[in-house]
């Protein structure tokens, strides 16, 4: 399979303004390119990369005052195949887990887990440790909260999701994180694109997506709390312990979108 992504980012400056960007595809997946996936911007700026903690591919440039805009757009090979089902993972105990794993168990920005942990025993004790009770997070977080773009802010946490019952696909992710560390499942956060393949077309325009990933049988696992199903063509570009670590884009300084256009879609 080949999919064209791609997006344009436009914001009104008033002044010059330093930004960081996490806008690549991940290195795992930078031998599936076909097009090279270039951050382009208009006017014309230096981006100079760099690879954070994580392993993300990131960006820093200096904006010009204005209207400012970056864009790309580019091909990629897939496999085609729909997340991976593995019913077999199992749970690690803490003492066997790998060092660089461990951070994935702790609080973060958004994942509140003392917040959650006493609820996140009570609802899954009772499930069967390792993927059937990663799947049983991911159903009940999305039953739990309903999707809106009107529900969307930058400051919530897992536990204000979880008691609003309201959001965007990262609230969904950050709830499931949430609760898998809760339950000692090590859970990083993911982004990237997830067009509409091997589904219905949605009516809500395009947006790049979060979902997550726990650590199950000597592996990351891919779980979507968002959708609750496995998907084809997800693209991943970033990951990190919440949306804090794993911004598209990040501004010092006053910074108006102005447009925001994110495409995803097979080829045939």
């Amino acid at each position: 399979m080949r999919i064209r992504a791609g997006y344009v980012i436009s914001y009104d400056l008033p002044a010059p303004t330093p930004m960081l960007l996490m806008l690549n595809v991940r290195p795992e997946r930078a031998r599936d390119l076909e097009t090279p996936d270039d951050i382009r911007t208009d006017p014309h700026t230096n981006v100079r990369r760099y690879a954070d903690a994580y392993g993300n591919v990131c960006s820093r440039l200096l904006a010009p005052a204005g209207r400012f805009t970056l864009s790309s757009d580019f091909i990629i090979g897939d496999t085609g195949l729909s997340d991976p089902s593995v019913p077999d993972a199992g749970q690690h105990a803490i003492d066997d887990l790998p060092d660089e794993v461990i951070e994935y168990l702790l609080p973060s920005r958004y994942c509140d887990v003392e917040l959650l942990n006493d609820l996140a025993w009570q609802l899954f004790a009772g499930t069967p440790e390792g993927w059937a009770r990663v799947q049983a997070i991911v159903a009940y977080a999305h039953q739990r909260i309903s999707f809106g773009y009107e529900h969307a802010r930058a400051t919530k946490t897992a536990s204000q999701a979880h008691e609003e019952g309201y959001g965007v696909c990262r609230d969904y992710a950050h709830l499931a994180i949430t609760l898998c560390r809760c339950m000692n499942i090590p859970a990083r956060y993911c982004t990237g694109y997830l067009g509409d393949i091997g589904i219905l077309p949605s009516d809500t325009p395009m947006d790049f997506s979060a979902w997550f990933q726990a650590w199950l049988g000597g592996a990351w696992r891919t779980f979507d709390a968002r959708h609750n199903r496995p998907r084809i063509g997800r693209i991943q570009m970033a990951v990190g312990r919440d949306a804090t670590d794993v911004a598209i884009t990040t501004t010092f300084g006053t910074a108006v979108l102005a447009g925001f256009e994110v495409l995803t879609e097979e080829l045939p």
